[in-house]
């Protein structure tokens, strides 16, 4: 598995640098953002260093996949209400552009009761 070593979100997998997990296996950790817009609001990561979306590629595919299938539950079980009244926001920025302050590829799950701090 590569791991950047400058890169904030690898020091985390690592256990280099402290965060609040919703989830964690082989591949994928999901933790508390630290700054919070939104009652829930965790972020979903590879452990593999994949720089944004731009850099995906086929073979990231099974990985990616079994993120999106965890995003429901974990948003259910962080206090999303349920769909269709609830629900919640999933976002990923990719580059400059795209507003990505961070260079591992992540997910922002956000949801709860309105109104939120952005969005």
């Amino acid at each position: 598995m590569h791991h950047d070593p400058s890169c904030i979100f690898c020091k985390i997998v690592e256990g280099r640098i402290p965060s609040r997990k919703v989830y964690e296996d082989d591949e994928i950790l999901a933790f508390h953002d630290i700054h919070p817009w939104a009652p829930v609001h965790f972020l979903l990561i590879p452990k593999a260093h994949i720089t944004s979306m731009a850099h995906v590629e086929a073979a990231h595919a099974p990985v990616l996949g079994r993120m999106m299938s965890l995003v429901p539950e974990l948003a259910r079980q962080e206090g999303c209400r349920p769909y269709p009244e609830g629900g919640f926001r999933l976002v990923c920025n990719t580059g400059g552009d795209g507003g990505q302050e961070v260079p591992h590829l992540h997910f922002h799950v956000i949801g709860g009761p309105r109104p939120w701090l952005k969005g």
